[in-house]
């Protein structure tokens, strides 16, 4: 039989294809666990070199801005690169050395503080619930309430008695960790000091293989897409900051311990869009109603209203309407991304659901209106 195009065409072809596609589904589901695992441990293998490529799009605009505003007057531009990537892995590192230098004593001591003091705190929310054990308020009983307090607290604090010693146990891990993070940073400077060299031979490459109207569509889509992600990371920390910031001047106002501990809990789970904050706001209040019950009810009434503020004024003037997209969609690409990717797809949720919606507004909803109007105009 000659191989022509006719023969694409017969139907045993078309079965063929659709019972080795099914056989193929079939064998991806029936060995995802392993298919999995092979994934995890390549990932692993590959850690130093993603990481690197993550740090690299992160320090690229800092070192953009660098090159356009601190060096901006230098001829050589090689030269200029080299000084802007440069600069600024110095200020992204002294911004972390200062950030650590200043928070890392309050953070260990407010954490030794609270390991030492745990089981006086128990102790004492354990009295309190028993005081109210034969009491009922709006048709609740709170003595089933002080038992499952009881045995709640007790775990917990069987918990942290049990596990402060372990913290050499995940010595090697740490270690492992720092050696990848130090072979991530090396290869991130090297890609931003080579970037216009790759981004030029990838623009080459894909320009001989791509036709010049699919190429010039691919890079605005590109361009768009990386526009999108710096600005979300850009202003999600610069959200985080804030509320982070406002939160401990309230407990030191209020003179709640365990401020900086808290405010720093806070500022990272409100990275994490929707659920974040409530996760900040569960986190502090059950530490903050272990010292004192009013505590954690001030706390989360001010977690509350920060929020509120936050979710209504500061984040759509951070954001502005770049981002709009619609709560339903952000909510969906939260739990999707969650159950497909942990942690690093709630984070990414937002700009990912913003991609989608331009994606379906000027690529999806164009086509089917240009597919329609040659329809008409046949007519």
């Amino acid at each position: 039989m000659k191989l022509n195009g006719k023969w694409v065409k017969k139907k045993w072809v078309s079965y063929t294809i659709a019972t080795c596609s099914a056989v193929v589904l079939y064998m991806i589901l029936s060995h995802l666990d392993s298919i999995s695992a092979g994934l995890d441990s390549f990932y692993s293998f590959m850690r130093p070199v993603v990481s690197g490529l993550i740090i690299a799009y992160i320090l690229n605009p800092v070192s953009k801005l660098f090159e356009d505003h601190v060096f901006k007057k230098l001829k050589n531009e090689s030269s200029k690169w080299k000084l802007s990537v440069g600069f600024s892995l110095v200020a992204i590192i002294l911004a972390i050395v200062l950030l650590f230098v200043a928070l890392i004593p309050q953070l260990v001591d407010s954490v030794a503080t609270f390991i030492n003091n745990v089981g006086g705190y128990v102790d004492a929310l354990q009295l309190l619930l028993h005081e109210y054990e034969h009491q009922s308020y709006l048709g609740i009983d709170i003595g089933s309430i002080a038992g499952i307090g009881d045995k709640l607290l007790t775990a917990v604090s069987e918990y942290f008695s049990k596990n402060v010693g372990n913290v050499v146990n995940t010595s090697a891990n740490i270690g492992k960790g720092v050696v990848d993070l130090l072979l991530a940073l090396i290869l991130a400077v090297y890609l931003l000091l080579d970037k216009k060299r790759l981004k030029n031979g990838l623009a080459k490459l894909f320009g001989l293989i791509m036709k010049a109207e699919t190429y010039s569509a691919t890079g605005d889509f590109i361009r768009r897409c990386n526009g999108i992600i710096i600005r979300y990371i850009s202003f999600d920390i610069v959200d985080g900051i804030i509320v982070g910031i406002v939160n401990a001047v309230f407990m030191l106002v209020a003179g709640m311990p365990y401020a900086v501990l808290i405010s720093v809990i806070v500022g990272i789970t409100n990275l994490a869009p929707t659920f974040g904050p409530i996760v900040g706001a569960l986190i502090g209040g059950f530490v903050l109603v272990l010292v004192k019950p009013w505590y954690g009810l001030a706390f989360i009434i001010f977690t509350v209203i920060i929020q509120t503020i936050d979710g209504y004024i500061l984040k759509p003037k951070l954001f502005g309407e770049s981002l709009g997209v619609s709560p339903l969609m952000i909510l969906v690409s939260i739990i999707l991304g969650g159950r497909l990717f942990g942690v690093s797809g709630i984070l990414l949720a937002i700009p990912f659901a913003a991609i989608l919606d331009f994606v379906y507004r000027d690529y999806v909803i164009k086509k089917l209106e240009e597919k329609r109007s040659k329809r008409y105009n046949k007519l």
